[in-house]
């Protein structure tokens, strides 16, 4: 039976006659949960330390412990929740496992530590010796460390993570970041100069599959979250704005890029049902998510996944090989990627293109786009060539663009292209031996007929004579 729990055992020790508002705490403080010496699947515990003091849903701080499946461990980490939604996580990036116990502390120097066994630490804000005095939340969901004077010395909103909360700002060169679970692959959606761009990583390559950009030629300095979208500013002028598409008038009071889809999502409270409902998403169409099926699957017109036909009934891959002899590369009908490759070559042909792939080791497949002031009766046009090192993001077109051509790469032999050749070379093979032999019959039985002929002519001569 599956087992959640949602209490431990906790422990506080508290600085001698130390006044505690409901969103703050100060230096002297330690927290420490419990943590099962058996590992259980599903299991969290978490205790709330501060919170907000406005209506639901408020923002509240805690510290957590959960089972991660992936390592079969327990991890640490200081959390901050609007409602039941984590929106910003000490964990994001790199996970704290732990063994016994989980403590988070406040320490006299103003440093904020999270610490397992043995007091061996596995985050800290960095802040010893700066002044830091109190830790508090803000109205805004914004963690911070302050000093006497209330100035900010460390702050959540610096370290964004896949959620972007009311009225937090986003300078040029951030980003969100979201980690598909058993992946090693991950999103992220980027604020450059010129776009709001999202992108599928995969170590050092990326590939594009969403991108807005602003109205009029400015850069962009930073981008809010308001009450009604997200807002673009140069400067302090605002120029542009990404807006809900809900007809309801409750104000959005997050946008998430969420880690499974890759999709980018804004959210509303709803007062009625007491839920946060979706008031807007960047892709509307399953298929034009990146990860919409597995690797070498294709996401048809009706929004299921089929395999690559061509390389067998189950989802084959190339697994690496590359050359004429160990690959080859197939072009597929009416199928597009909805990646664009920040890896690709300019002004070569078609051929060329799937040449480039299937030589190299690290490619998978190929999108060739012919470029548009290309004629379409030159058959040496040229284009751009785009290298893939994942098969993923395809997906099936009506009619496919004849300037695009995607071009897979497949295990030489898996084409069953091949096995009708085979196919078809045994029809031929057996038509030819039908034929030879009919036409052996055929002068068989014209040599029987010659003698035949002939001996009723010698009869026939030999009783003439007598």
């Amino acid at each position: 039976m599956k087992i959640h729990v949602f209490a431990l055992l906790i422990t506080i020790n508290l600085a001698i006659n130390q006044s505690l508002s409901a969103s703050e705490i100060s230096t002297g403080y330690q927290v420490t949960l419990a943590v099962p010496s058996d590992y259980t699947k599903g299991f969290v515990g978490r205790a709330f330390l501060i919170k907000t003091d406005q209506n639901p849903p408020y923002f509240s701080a805690a510290i957590s412990v959960e089972a991660v499946e992936e390592a079969q461990r327990f991890s640490c980490s200081l959390d901050v929740f609007l409602g039941e939604v984590r929106v910003w996580s000490s964990a994001h990036f790199s996970r704290f496992y732990v063994d016994e116990q989980c403590v988070l502390e406040l320490n006299d120097t103003g440093d904020l530590r999270l610490k397992g066994k043995n007091e061996r630490v596995g985050w800290k804000s960095g802040t010893s010796t700066q002044g830091v005095k109190r830790l508090s939340l803000l109205r805004s969901g914004n963690l911070v460390l302050v000093d006497e004077m209330r100035l900010i010395k460390w702050q959540s909103f610096n370290f964004p993570t896949d959620v972007m909360v009311w009225g937090q700002r986003l300078s040029s060169k951030t980003r969100l970041t979201s980690f598909p679970p058993n992946s090693t692959l991950f999103y992220s959606m980027e604020i450059k100069d010129d776009k709001i761009e999202m992108f599928l990583n995969d170590g050092k390559s990326r590939y594009s599959y969403w991108e807005y950009k602003p109205i009029g030629v400015r850069n962009i300095t930073f981008v809010e979250l308001s009450s009604y979208g997200l807002e673009i500013f140069n400067g302090k002028h605002r120029y542009d704005q990404i807006r809900t598409t809900a007809t309801s008038l409750d104000p959005l009071r997050f946008l998430s890029l969420d880690n499974n889809t890759g999709n980018l999502r804004m959210y509303h409270y709803s007062e009625e049902t007491g839920k946060f409902e979706a008031s807007y998403q960047a892709l509307n169409f399953t298929c034009d998510l990146p990860l919409a099926c597995k690797s070498y699957g294709i996401c048809l017109l009706s929004g299921s996944c089929s395999c690559i036909r061509l390389v067998g009934d189950i989802c084959n891959e190339a697994g690496g090989a590359c050359g004429a002899r160990d690959s080859e590369m197939v072009e597929l009908k009416d199928v597009v990627s909805v990646l664009t490759s920040e890896s690709y070559k300019d002004r070569v042909g078609k051929q060329e293109c799937s040449r480039l792939c299937n030589e190299d080791c690290a490619c998978v497949a190929a999108q060739y786009v012919e470029d548009e002031d290309e004629d379409e009766d030159d058959i040496g046009s040229l284009g751009r060539c785009f290298l893939y090192g994942i098969a993923s993001g395809i997906r099936k077109v009506e009619r496919g663009n004849e300037r695009v051509a995607y071009i897979a790469k497949v295990g030489r032999g898996l084409n069953h292209s091949h096995g009708k050749s085979f196919g078809l070379k045994k029809w031929v093979i057996i038509v030819v031996v039908v034929v030879d032999v009919f036409i052996i019959l055929i002068i068989l039985g014209g040599i029987g007929y010659y003698f035949f002929w002939k001996r009723k002519r010698n009869l026939a001569a030999r009783e003439q004579a007598s």
